[in-house]
């Protein structure tokens, strides 16, 4: 919540958490388990992840495999890490908004 523009919305079902920027999603989770997020991600950058964290980095769980990636909250991504793949879904959203939609 702390990035410019975010809101917080529920919008599927009152346990998924969407996180939105000029009203697009950039990050999902479940309230319930919070066991992983969804990210939204260049294509190339969620296969080179996928790559380097198997089994923690999936393809997005019901979205565009393509764009989105799962990543488990197991303790295997530092907390550094998962804070940056965070704010690059945020930017890649913001970037994607028409001007006068961004914050």
């Amino acid at each position: 919540m702390g990035l410019p523009g975010t809101e917080e919305t529920v919008p599927f079902d009152r346990t998924t958490l969407v996180f939105k920027v000029g009203g697009k999603m950039y990050a999902l989770a479940d309230v319930e388990t919070f066991d992983s997020i969804n990210l939204k991600w260049p294509p190339e950058a969620n296969l080179e992840r996928r790559e380097e964290y198997p089994g923690t980095v999936n393809p997005g769980y019901h979205m565009s495999k393509v764009h989105w990636s799962t990543v488990k909250l197991d303790g295997r991504i530092p907390d550094r890490v998962l804070t940056a793949w965070i704010r690059e879904s945020y930017e890649l959203v913001k970037a994607g908004l028409p001007k006068t939609k961004r914050p």
